[in-house]
């Protein structure tokens, strides 16, 4: 299951779960559009791709919830 994280590594901007976004790698490294966009959709952890992350919503993220855990290092 998917760590579901809250921000944006690169900026902050926060990244809720429920809502389209956030770009994600195959190690969950995430990131919002804008700073997606800046990395040609390439992780600069990793340099895998990063790709649209799934939404999580209703039922399904009341009963798993996405992570608090804030990246962002700024």
């Amino acid at each position: 299951m998917l760590e579901m994280r809250p921000d944006c590594e690169k900026c902050g901007r926060d990244l809720p779960a429920d809502i389209h976004g956030a770009f994600i790698c195959s190690f969950e490294c995430t990131f919002c559009a804008n700073c997606a966009d800046k990395f040609d959709e390439r992780c600069p952890n990793c340099d895998g791709d990063l790709l649209d992350r799934p939404l999580r919503e209703g039922a399904q993220l009341a009963k798993f919830p996405a992570s608090t855990e804030r990246k962002h290092k700024g």
